[in-house]
């Protein structure tokens, strides 16, 4: 049984554990559901908690449990704002990342931020606001570290092209899609941002000279490599009629979500699971079955050997799924094994 790895992040003197545990769904309406699940986490070696205003009640209970625990300097909290309300669409703006900033602080119990990110984008909103904005908390100490989520690597490009030339603090942190699966489909609705497939290799090959860190989400695809999907369960379901359910964030039920744990989560159906992407999936349990390690672990290998200073989100439900990916951790895949997964060899 392995054990967690650590490093850092840019800024932060905290030891950061490689994997980061998500709580889009941490409240289900049980504050000591919460607890024990922060608990589980903390116990197996992670140190970092991926946030964010619009998870429902999970800055809350976050917050709660610091409290409780009085661990707030052991732990490296991420959260984000300006996320798409379901009273305004647009929300990037420098007045609601100053409000936003502040309301995560309330919940969070706290008087700073490990990591701030910046959830959206809206691309004809001056960058240069923004980031005056970020660089003010982080001169004031209400942020150790900022970035963005869902940011394409050219406008993090063109922030940081601001903050050098104005004398401020640049953004060292992106939270983008990450995995070996590409998608035909949007699986995150409007203004998501992927750098996985083809289309996004030069993404990938920026990350990879920057090494801006990245908190990867999503990378087994919504469960594409969760080594339940094969094309046979596919072909079964391939008639029937699909409605992933388009609602704000926080609003809805990792059942509502996923829907049956016996058949493909709907969005997973629509978005992954084509051709492609089966053959990267036979690639992976060949080359499970010849390291003698699971699918699951093979595609978090996969981003973990991408060459990115990568972090990615777990989102294990339980001690056994999360201790899946610990053993991942320092499982080795070559540069060859690595493009052949893609199907680039």
């Amino acid at each position: 049984m392995k054990t967690m790895l650590y490093k850092k992040f840019n800024g932060i003197e905290k030891q950061a554990s490689t994997l980061v545990t998500g709580t889009m769904y941490l409240y289900n309406g049980a504050e000591e559901d919460g607890f024990r699940f922060l608990d589980m986490s903390v116990g197996m070696g992670i140190t970092v908690f991926d946030s964010a205003q619009s998870y429902g009640q999970s800055e809350v209970v976050l917050g709660k449990w610091m409290q409780a625990r009085k661990n707030r300097e052991r732990v490296i909290i991420v959260t984000k704002g300006c996320h798409p309300s379901p009273w305004r669409q647009d929300r990037v703006h420098d007045f609601d990342l100053e409000a936003d900033i502040n309301d995560s602080l309330c919940k969070l119990q706290t008087d700073y931020i490990d990591i701030y990110l910046i959830h959206k984008d809206n691309q004809n909103y001056p960058v240069g606001k923004l980031m005056e904005v970020l660089d003010a908390y982080y001169k004031a100490g209400k942020i150790k570290a900022y970035g963005a989520s869902n940011w394409t690597h050219q406008r993090i490009a063109e922030a940081n092209e601001y903050a050098r030339a104005h004398g401020l603090h640049e953004m060292e942190i992106s939270s983008p899609n990450f995995s070996l699966a590409d998608y035909q489909a949007d699986p995150w609705g409007p203004g998501n941002v992927s750098i996985s497939g083809p289309r996004n290799a030069d993404a990938r090959e920026w990350y990879q000279n920057t090494q801006v860190a990245v908190i990867a989400f999503s990378s087994l695809a919504r469960g594409f490599f969760s080594g339940r999907i094969t094309r046979e369960l596919y072909e079964q379901q391939k008639n029937e009629e699909f409605n992933p359910m388009i609602l704000f964030m926080g609003q809805a039920s990792k059942e509502q979500l996923t829907g049956s744990t016996q058949k493909i989560d709907p969005i997973c159906f629509n978005s992954f699971c084509f051709e492609e992407n089966f053959q990267r999936l036979d690639r992976c349990r060949e080359l499970a079955e010849k390291k003698g390690v699971t699918i699951p672990q093979i595609a978090m290998a996969y981003v973990l050997n991408s060459g990115l200073n990568v972090f990615p989100i777990t989102g294990a439900a339980n001690e056994a799924e999360l201790q899946s990916s610990i053993d991942a951790l320092d499982l080795v895949l070559t540069p060859e094994e690595v493009k052949w997964l893609d199907l680039r060899a």
